[in-house]
């Protein structure tokens, strides 16, 4: 895997990551390029695989109260969401 395709994979992954914004992207990001740039590793060899990386590397920057908030309203709006399209199919009927 080229370095490109590391490094998307690994910001999309951790984009996904429960608490993670828009500034932990880039904090982590800007590690990576430095860690590379500094010993000229490719991030695989350096971090391993971008997705585990991803995991590890938000849960040791977001905070786990944030992380836990943010897993919580993610569940909520899944039920809402769920109870919506049950509520919707039902109108079908």
């Amino acid at each position: 895997m080229d370095r490109e395709k590391w490094m998307a994979r690994f910001q999309v992954r951790l984009a996904m990551q429960p608490g993670v914004d828009r500034a932990v992207v880039l904090q982590a990001v800007k590690e990576v390029t430095a860690h590379c740039a500094d010993t000229e590793e490719h991030p695989q060899t350096a971090f391993g695989d971008p997705d585990t990386y991803a995991v590890e590397t938000a849960a040791r920057l977001v905070p786990a109260d944030r992380a836990a908030r943010e897993r919580r309203n993610s569940t909520v709006a899944q039920r809402i969401g769920s109870a919506l399209r049950r509520a919707g199919d039902a109108a079908d009927l």
